[in-house]
C-alpha cells in the first residue's frame, strides 16, 4: 500500500519537505530500547519465547521542545508561511493544549528582525494556568474565551478577518500534518544507527485529532509500502477512531460521551483530511481501558526513566497487551516495534492520584 496511491492533502515528499524545514530547531529525540525488565511484562499469551523475540523501542517525542510533536508541525506551517508570504507574519490557532506551545514557539524561532512573526492563541477560560503561562513565556498573545468551541472558533475567525492572520490548525494543516511525519523518518535512521535494524516491523503510534497518526503513516508508506504495520492506539472511552475504522466512513464521539479519559490530549476526533489517511494507510486500531493506560504509563516512568504524558501511555499500553501480541506475534514476523511516545506534558499529582485509586 503506497501513500501516493491514494488522493491525499498530503505526500511523501512532503514530510521530506518539511524535514529540511525543522531540522537543526526540533530535538532530535532518542530512540530507547525496552530494559529487559519492561519487555518481560509483556503480554504474550502461552508463548513463552515470544517476549524473547521481540523488541520494543520508543521514540520519545515527550522530550522534543514544548514536551511534545507537536512543534514538529507548528513549525513546518510557520515555515511555509513564511516562505509563501512576504512581510510580518501573523499566526492564531484556537487550543489549549499541546499545540498551543507548540505553535508560540514556532512562531518565536521564526520571528526575526526582518521578518517579525506573531502568534494569537485563543483559549477557553478555564484552560490550566500552567499552559496558559507556558504559551505566554513562549512570546504568545493568549486571549482567554467562553469553553465553547463555537466561542474559541469566533475568536479565532475574528482575528483571522481583523489583522489577517493565518490560522493554523492543530491537526487538519496540511503542513502540520506533513511536519508531525518527520518522527517517523528519525526514528528509522536511528534504528539503522543504534541498533542496526534495517527497518520497524511496526510502529504504534497514538491517535486523537489524526495529525501525528497521518504524517507518521505517510512517511512509513512512503520508505517501506506495505512491509510495515502501521497501528493506531485509542482509549476505549474516546473511541472515535477505531469505530470510523471499522465502519469505514468518519463517525464523531456519541453526544453524551463525556470523554473523561486521562489521556486527556487525544479527545479531538479526526478530521476531513487525517481521516482518509487513517482509512487508507492504516492496518490497524486498537483501545485500551483507562486502567491499562495508568499502569503502563507507570510502568514506563518506572522502567524507561521517562516522563510521559498519559496520552502516550496509550501506545504503550497497545505494545504490551495481549491483543496487539497475538494478533502481531513473532511468528508472524514481527520483531522490531516502535512506540511513538507523544508527549510529557503531565500533571504529576492529578495522575498519581488517579493510580493510586486504581492500587497501581
Amino acid at each position: 500500500m503506497s501513500a501516493e496511491q491514494h488522493q491525499h492533502c498530503i505526500t511523501f515528499d512532503n514530510v521530506k519537505e518539511a524535514a529540511d524545514r525543522v531540522t537543526g530547531i526540533v530535538n532530535r529525540t532518542p530512540l530507547l530500547k525496552a530494559p529487559p525488565a519492561l519487555m518481560s511484562m509483556m503480554v504474550v499469551g502461552t508463548d513463552t519465547d515470544e517476549c524473547n523475540t521481540k523488541m520494543l523501542y520508543f521514540k520519545c517525542e515527550a522530550m522534543q521542545r514544548t514536551g511534545s510533536f507537536k512543534f514538529r508541525g507548528a513549525l513546518n506551517a510557520v515555515q511555509h508561511e513564511l516562505e509563501t508570504h512576504t512581510g510580518p507574519l501573523a499566526v492564531v490557532t484556537h487550543s489549549s493544549g499541546n499545540h498551543a506551545q507548540a505553535l508560540a514557539l514556532a512562531a518565536q524561532e521564526a520571528c526575526t528582525e526582518e521578518r517579525p512573526v506573531v502568534a494569537t492563541i485563543v483559549m477557553p477560560k478555564g484552560a490550566p494556568v500552567i499552559k496558559k503561562e507556558a504559551t505566554l513565556s513562549y512570546g504568545a498573545e493568549v486571549i482567554l474565551v467562553e469553553n465553547t468551541n463555537e466561542a474559541r472558533e469566533e475568536e479565532a475567525d475574528r482575528i483571522v478577518a481583523e489583522r489577517g492572520a493565518v490560522f493554523i490548525h492543530p491537526s487538519e494543516n496540511a503542513f502540520v500534518i506533513a511536519g508531525q511525519g518527520t518522527a517517523s523518518l528519525e526514528l528509522v535512521e536511528q534504528l539503522k544507527e543504534q541498533f542496526g535494524v534495517a527497518q520497524p516491523d511496526a510502529v504504534i503510534i497514538p491517535v486523537g485529532g489524526g495529525g501525528l497518526a497521518s504524517g507518521n503513516a505517510v512517511a512509513l508508506r512512503g520508505l517501506f509500502g506495505d512491509k510495515v504495520k502501521i497501528i493506531l492506539a485509542e482509549p476505549q472511552v474516546m473511541d472515535d477512531a477505531k469505530r470510523s475504522f471499522d465502519a469505514g466512513e468518519r463517525l464523531q464521539h456519541a453526544p453524551d460521551n463525556p470523554l473523561n479519559s486521562v489521556a486527556d490530549g487525544l479527545k479531538t476526533t479526526l478530521g476531513v483530511n487525517t481521516w482518509p489517511i487513517v482509512r487508507d494507510l492504516v492496518d490497524d486500531i486498537f483501545t485500551v481501558s483507562e486502567e491499562e493506560i495508568l499502569r503502563w504509563t507507570k510502568k514506563t516512568w518506572e522502567q524507561l526513566k521517562v516522563c510521559i504524558e498519559p496520552s502516550a501511555g496509550v501506545g504503550v499500553a497497545v505494545a504490551m497487551s495481549e491483543g496487539f501480541n497475538a494478533k502481531y506475534s513473532a511468528e508472524s514476523g514481527i520483531h522490531n516495534i516502535v512506540v511513538i511516545l507523544c508527549g510529557g506534558n503531565v500533571d504529576i499529582l492529578k495522575t498519581t492520584r488517579k493510580m493510586e485509586e486504581l492500587g497501581l
